[in-house]
């Protein structure tokens, strides 16, 4: 029983994904970040940012080059190359600039999103397997 409680804060603090970094307003990082905990951004980054996290940009976070993390919630700017694996969150004060590659997208009212935006996940499959259901539709008619 005592032994199993040891294991769970071993894990504990060996799992970086609960883990939070804050970068603080005031505080301009340039150069290349690379962590596995999460991030609160109130001040600026330049430069690429990856994180197998969460990534929160405060209202006075800007983050400007190539940020690649699982889920994203803005209420900052942005400007760059944005690839985030699961969702982003567009809050009403958010700012986003650039290419964006995404799996899931939240927009409220009152963000301003000006980027070409690419959606992966599901809606891919499923355009790839309406066209292959075309090609075998058309394939049948030119048969019959």
């Amino acid at each position: 029983m005592f032994s199993d409680n040891k294991k769970g804060r071993d894990q504990a603090l060996t799992d970086f994904s609960k883990n939070q970094n804050k970068i603080s307003e005031g505080t301009k990082i340039v150069g290349d970040i690379v962590s596995e905990g999460g991030f609160r951004v109130e001040g600026t980054i330049e430069g690429t940012f990856k994180t197998t996290g969460k990534v929160v940009v405060g209202k006075s976070g800007f983050i400007q080059g190539t940020l690649e993390c699982s889920d994203a919630d803005f209420e900052g700017k942005f400007s760059g190359n944005l690839l985030i694996s699961g969702t982003l969150s567009l809050k009403p004060t958010a700012h986003i600039e650039g290419e964006v590659s995404v799996g899931k997208l939240a927009v409220e009212p009152g963000a301003n999103f000006n980027a070409s935006c690419t959606m992966k996940g599901n809606v891919k499959s499923l355009g790839n397997k309406q066209q292959g259901e075309q090609r075998q539709s058309q394939g049948q008619g030119k048969s019959a």
